[in-house]
C-alpha cells in the first residue's frame, strides 16, 4: 500500500500554531486509519521536548517511542502551509510532514523524505503547487527503498 494518497494530503492550510499545524497532519492519519488518535498527543509530546523541524521550511512530526502500538500502518501525511508557521525561533514551516512508521521501517521513510526535501528547489514545487498528485509522487516511495 502507498504511504500517502490524496486522503494524507491537505493544501492551502492555514495553521495558528506549530501545535495546530502538527494535529492537522495528525489527524490526517487518523482519518486515513493509518493510527489512532492517541498518536497525535505523541507528536505533540514529542514536539515538546525536541524540535522535528528539519530546515529548508521543513517539520517532521512524529510520536515518540511509547506510540508504537498505536500505529496501524506505515505513513505519511502533508500539510502545505503556503504562508508558513513559525516552527522554532526565526524559522518557518511550510510543510509539515506527519510520519506514522512501523519500527522497522522508520529510518527508511525518514531517509527518503530526507532525500526530496533537502533540496530548495523540490520544497518550493510542494510548497506552491495546488495539485496533491505531485506530492504524492514526489514522497511515494516504498519503504523497501534505501
Amino acid at each position: 500500500m502507498a504511504i500517502i494518497t490524496a486522503a494524507l494530503v491537505r493544501l492551502n492550510a492555514v495553521a495558528e500554531s506549530k501545535e495546530d499545524a502538527i494535529k492537522m497532519a495528525g489527524d490526517l492519519l487518523v482519518q486515513a486509519g493509518r493510527v489512532a488518535p492517541a498518536y497525535v498527543e505523541g507528536m505533540l509530546a514529542r514536539e515538546r521536548t525536541m524540535s522535528t523541524y528539519m530546515g529548508n521550511g521543513v517539520a517532521i512530526p512524529h510520536g515518540e517511542f511509547e506510540n508504537r502500538a498505536d500505529i496501524f500502518e506505515t505513513g505519511i501525511s502533508v500539510v502545505q502551509i503556503p504562508a508558513g508557521i513559525v516552527w522554532e525561533d526565526e524559522e518557518r514551516a511550510y510543510l509539515v510532514i506527519g510520519i506514522a512508521a512501523k519500527a522497522d521501517e522508520h529510518i527508511t521513510v525518514l531517509s527518503n523524505l530526507a532525500e526530496v526535501v533537502e533540496e530548495e528547489e523540490n520544497v518550493a514545487l510542494l510548497v506552491q503547487t495546488t495539485d496533491p498528485q505531485v506530492i504524492i509522487e514526489r514522497l511515494d516511495r516504498p519503504v523497501e527503498e534505501v
